[in-house]
């Protein structure tokens, strides 16, 4: 699996209330909650953000409460993967569950700029900045949780593999 794709950066402790404002979680279709999408951190993102692009962040990006409505409003919105620092741990989860992949890479959180043009392998875990050439090794996803992303989470992985 790869990604490639124009970046849309953010800075630490991006908590899910600015993801997907509790205003929105109403709403059911994930349509609706990518028009909604980083609206209170980003009037703009949902607007401008193509499908395949890359959303970076620093640490903790997730953080705040458990609401699986945020990494459906990124996925949604067209976002093909999200590299930060760290996670939280209930966001982690969540974006496997709902087939959004994630990297955890602190140097390339730290290093890449909005609007960088980036490639990233999923298999071995290389993220290229290609505005700069840099590389960096981010944390590769093990065989497993691969096809619960490429089945686009783990009910559908679930379905897939495991019918009466």
């Amino acid at each position: 699996m790869k990604a490639h794709g124009i970046v849309h950066k953010f800075g630490n402790n991006v908590d899910t209330d600015v993801i997907i404002p509790a205003r929105y979680l109403n709403m059911t279709d994930p349509a609706d909650l990518a028009k909604h999408c980083m609206e209170d951190i980003d009037k703009d993102f949902a607007s401008t953000v193509k499908p395949g692009e890359i959303m970076v962040a620093e640490k903790n990006f997730g953080c705040g409460s458990s609401r699986e409505h945020a990494p459906i409003a990124i996925k949604a919105s067209g976002v093909s993967v999200v590299i930060a620092e760290t996670f939280a741990r209930i966001f982690y989860r969540n974006a496997i569950n709902i087939g959004l992949p994630i990297i955890e890479c602190k140097e390339a959180s730290i290093a890449i700029k909005n609007g960088d043009e980036v490639d990233v392998d999923f298999d071995s875990g290389i993220i290229t900045d290609v505005t700069t050439g840099e590389k960096f090794q981010g944390q590769s996803f093990p065989p497993f949780m691969q096809k619960i992303i490429t089945a686009g989470g783990l009910v559908n992985y679930l379905n897939e593999n495991f019918e009466d």
